[in-house]
C-alpha cells in the first residue's frame, strides 16, 4: 500500500484482473483446483471488513432485502458482499467504489462466480453518485465512509438515489468518546487508512445531525463495539500467536495488512474508535 491517496491505500499498484487473479489462486491452493468460485468460497477473501461475512450478516439482518429489490452497495470494494447479498436474497446489486482497480477487480470476479447478471459495478464517487434518483429500494455502505470528510454530501447523496421509504443501512466506525469530547485517534495506518489525513472519524452525534439534514429518520442507532469485542480479541490473539492464514483479506490487502488489523483493533479495544450500525429511512 505505496501511496498515500484513498486508491493507493486499497488497491496499490495491482490491476483489477491481477488482484482477481491473485485471490482466485489463493482460493485454489487452499481448497484445490476444482474449487467452486461462487460467493460463499470468495467470502474470506472478498468481505473487506474486519469480521468478514459474520458482519455482512449482521449489516443483512439490517437491511431486510427482498427477491426482486434493487439494492446500492456504497464503496462496494471487489464486491464480495454485493455478490453475496445478491445470491442470497435473490435481488440485483449495485455496487458503486471510487478505486478503478477494485471496479476491474470486482467485475471480473462476478464473471468467475457466474454473478454478472445479478451484480453490476460502477466506478464513483460516494459524493456524486452516477445513478438517478430514487432508483433503489434500499442502500447500504458499510466501513467506506471513514475517509471520506464530507459524510453529510454522502448521505445527501444516499438520500437523493433511495426511493421514497427505502432504507439506508450503515456500519462503520466512529470516533471514540471519552465523556467529554472524541479519544486520540488510532495509530495509523489501520484498514481504512494508512496516514492520518486519509482518515476523518466523525462522533455519533455529528453522524445524527448529518443524516437528519440530509433528510432521513433514524430508525436505530446502536454502538456495538462491546458486542463485536469479543471477536476482535479473538482474531488478535489468533495473529499474534499463528500469523495469518492462508485465506483471508490480507491475500487482497498486502503485507501491511496484519499491522493495519492490529491497529484497529487496539484502538477499538482502548476505546478510541466505536463500532456503530445505524438504520435510516427516507420518508414516503
Amino acid at each position: 500500500m505505496p501511496g498515500h491517496r484513498v486508491e493507493d491505500h486499497y488497491a496499490g499498484s495491482s490491476t483489477g484482473l491481477e488482484i482477481a487473479a491473485r485471490l482466485l489462486q489463493a482460493l485454489r491452493v487452499a481448497h484445490g483446483t476444482d474449487v467452486a468460485i461462487n460467493p460463499e468460497t470468495l467470502a474470506p477473501l472478498d468481505h473487506v471488513h474486519g469480521r468478514g461475512v459474520r458482519a455482512t450478516q449482521q449489516l443483512v439482518d439490517l437491511l431486510d432485502p427482498a427477491p426482486g429489490e434493487s439494492i446500492l452497495d456504497i464503496g462496494s470494494g471487489i464486491g464480495g458482499p454485493a455478490r453475496w447479498i445478491a445470491m442470497k436474497f435473490n435481488c440485483g446489486v449495485t455496487g458503486v467504489d471510487l478505486t478503478p482497480a477494485f471496479c476491474d477487480a470486482a467485475r471480473a470476479l462476478n464473471i468467475a462466480a457466474g454473478m454478472s447478471d445479478r451484480v453490476s459495478i460502477m466506478h464513483g464517487s460516494a459524493l456524486d453518485l452516477p445513478v438517478p434518483d430514487a432508483s433503489f429500494d434500499r442502500a447500504y455502505s458499510h466501513n467506506a465512509v471513514m475517509n471520506i470528510a464530507d459524510k453529510a454530501a454522502v448521505y445527501r447523496e444516499a438520500f437523493r438515489v433511495i426511493k421514497p421509504g427505502g432504507r439506508l443501512v450503515l456500519c462503520h466506525i466512529n470516533a471514540g468518546s471519552n465523556g467529554a469530547g472524541p479519544n486520540r485517534p488510532p495509530e495509523f495506518p489501520v484498514p481504512w487508512a494508512a496516514v492520518a489525513r486519509n482518515s476523518f472519524l466523525a462522533t455519533d452525534a455529528e453522524t445524527s445531525r448529518d443524516l437528519a439534514a440530509a433528510g432521513f429518520k433514524i430508525l436505530a442507532f446502536r454502538d456495538v463495539s462491546q458486542a463485536n469485542l469479543a471477536d476482535g480479541v479473538a482474531m488478535r490473539q489468533r495473529i499474534e500467536q499463528q500469523g495469518l492464514p492462508p485465506v483471508g483479506v490480507h491475500v487482497l490487502m498486502g503485507e501491511q495488512y496484519q499491522r493495519c488489523r492490529m491497529n484497529a483493533q487496539r484502538a477499538a479495544e482502548d476505546g478510541r474508535t466505536r463500532a456503530v450500525e445505524i438504520v435510516a429511512q427516507k420518508p414516503f
